[in-house]
This record gives structure tokens, C-alpha cells and sequence, in this order.
């Protein structure tokens, strides 16, 4: 009966041994990774965006590590404001204007001011704001602004903060324009025409065929328009400081990635980078400045508020 007993407990022992030695069972699946989605108002041809996006996208995952980025183009600002604000993007490359609408429509954040190659008067700095300028022509009569009521302007687009909303708020604080108790302030109600040409360089090509009497020029435009421009004509008023472009963040967006994303994209204006950024978002691009809304976006707040221009997109309140 002993010898019964003894081998049933080595077989015993030799079992919990086997076991012990056995190598271990598979580990479950792994862990999804976590997802950053990036928008890009594209300025180029959507297939030809998306090409030039892959560096970006690699460069941010490489930073990240465990993070899956996604590069998304909206065909519209108001779909990256919507975007934001639903959470199907995280993160948005966006000028002023639309930057703002994100804060003030999605309750996104903007973490991160653009610093840029732009000129001011005739210095050329970096910066992360520039100024609008009303040109006219050397040899034109008119030596300010108040002797151009009824008189042709240009405008480069209506939903430009340097080339219509920052103008236009300086003829409110002027007193040309009367600040609109409700609706949006009218440039024909000084001017007799006011016409909007598509860009910095139609506008100066409208002032040259003298089809208008004044036109706007601003200071992060190409620099060989820009000086061409300057040398021209003569200044007649400026506005600004005008913010930048800015880095905005979704609320949906939690920490740590949200730190971990900033801190990435901050990373782009290291010298040996700039050349992502330069390709397809912005050719001026040197690198990125800390801010906040507040900040940043504070003068074109006032403009808004003087004005009461609406982005000509739709976006939902």
C-alpha cells in the first residue's frame, strides 16, 4: 500500500513539475492601439494632399510611438469645425477665423500659434502675427482713406481675416463704417463698390488696370508680390496685429495623449522638420509658439465684434 502511495505522489510531483516547465499559453490579443485624427484644410488636390500628408503622418506616429494618426481632409472649414466638435478629429491645422469659429462653435482649444516668415512695413521677421495694408497707386490723388468714400476698393476674399475682416474693422474704428446694430457692416456703405477678386495678387492686378481706386496687401503674402506692391504704391492705413494660423484641439481630446499630440506637433519646427510643414500647409512656416485663444486670437475678436461679419460657410450654432 506504501509503495502505492509513493508512486501516485511522484506522479503527482512529476505533473505540477511538467506544468511548471510548460511554456506559458499565449498572451490575450493586444491592446487596440489609441487613434489621433488629424485635419488639414487641403490647398492642393486632395489625391496630391493625401501623398504629401504621409510624411506627416509618419513623423507624428514615430513621435508617438503607440498612437495610430490618421490624416483627414475635409473639403471645407466648417467640416473641421464639425469635426472637432463631434469628435471625428482631434487635432486641426486651421487659420485665424476658422480657429476661432472652432473655440467659439465646437468648444475646441487652441494650443499652439504658428510663428511664420512674414514682413512688416518693410522688415522681414518671424512672427506668429502680421499687418494688412490699404495701397493705392503712387501717382493716385488720394492721400487718405476718408477721401475714398464712394470710390472702388478690393477685396481679396470675404472670408479673409487679413483681407477683409481686419480692413474692415479698421474703417469701423475709423468711423467710416458704423458699427452694425445687428447683421454684418457693408463696405458700399462707404465705398461705391466693393468687389472681392479671388486673392492678394488679383487685387493688385484690379488696382494697376485702375479698374478700383484701392486695394489690400498683406504682410504674409509671397515676399517678391509683396515688395513688387510696396514699391507701387503708397499706404495709405494699416491694421492688425492679424494672429497667424494655430494648432486647434478637440475637447474630446483627453491626456495624456492630448499633451503627448501637442508636444509632437510642437516638435515640427525643429530645423531638420520645417520642410513637412512647408510642403503643403504652410510655405512660411518656421515653427510653433504656446498661446491660447485669448492670446492669440484676441484682435481678431475685436474686428468680429466691430463688425459683425459670419464665415461665409455654413457652421451650425
Amino acid at each position: 500500500m506504501l509503495n502505492r502511495f509513493s508512486v501516485l505522489a511522484a506522479s503527482i510531483a512529476l505533473l505540477l513539475l511538467a506544468i511548471a516547465c510548460s511554456p506559458a499559453p499565449p498572451p490575450s490579443a493586444a491592446k487596440p492601439k489609441e487613434r489621433l485624427v488629424v485635419a488639414i484644410q487641403p490647398t492642393l488636390a486632395a489625391t496630391e494632399m493625401i501623398e504629401k500628408a504621409k510624411p506627416l503622418e509618419q513623423f507624428l506616429e514615430q513621435k508617438l510611438g503607440d498612437v495610430d494618426v490618421e490624416i483627414y481632409l475635409p473639403m471645407s472649414q466648417a467640416g473641421v469645425i464639425e469635426a472637432l466638435r463631434y469628435g471625428h478629429a482631434h487635432i486641426a491645422f486651421m487659420s485665424a477665423w476658422p480657429a476661432y469659429l472652432a473655440v467659439d462653435l465646437a468648444g475646441a482649444e487652441l494650443a499652439l500659434a504658428e510663428v511664420r516668415e512674414v514682413i512688416i512695413d518693410d522688415k522681414k521677421i518671424e512672427a506668429t502675427y502680421y499687418f494688412s495694408y490699404w495701397v493705392v497707386p503712387q501717382e493716385s490723388a488720394y492721400k487718405s482713406l476718408t477721401e475714398l468714400k464712394g470710390k472702388k476698393a478690393c477685396f481679396p476674399s470675404p472670408i479673409s481675416t487679413s483681407g477683409y475682416v481686419s480692413p474692415m474693422g479698421r474703417l469701423v474704428e475709423l468711423g467710416f463704417l458704423p458699427k452694425p446694430e445687428k447683421g454684418e457692416a457693408d463696405p458700399k456703405k462707404f465705398f461705391s463698390d466693393a468687389i472681392f477678386s479671388g486673392g492678394y495678387s488679383q487685387c493688385w492686378d484690379a488696382l494697376k488696370a485702375k479698374q478700383v481706386d484701392v486695394a489690400i496687401i498683406a504682410g504674409d503674402v509671397p515676399e517678391k508680390l509683396y515688395n513688387e506692391v510696396l514699391a507701387n504704391t503708397r499706404v495709405l492705413e494699416k491694421q492688425g496685429p492679424i494672429p497667424s494660423h494655430g494648432v486647434v484641439v478637440s475637447k474630446d481630446l483627453k491626456e495624456p495623449l492630448r499633451a503627448r499630440a501637442i508636444d509632437a506637433i510642437n516638435a515640427l519646427g525643429a530645423p531638420d522638420q520645417r520642410a513637412l510643414m512647408r510642403g503643403f500647409i504652410s510655405s512660411i512656416f518656421v515653427g510653433f509658439q504656446k498661446s491660447s485663444a485669448e492670446a492669440h486670437l484676441a484682435t481678431l475678436k475685436t474686428y468680429l465684434n466691430q463688425t459683425g461679419l459670419a464665415f461665409t460657410e455654413r457652421v451650425g450654432k
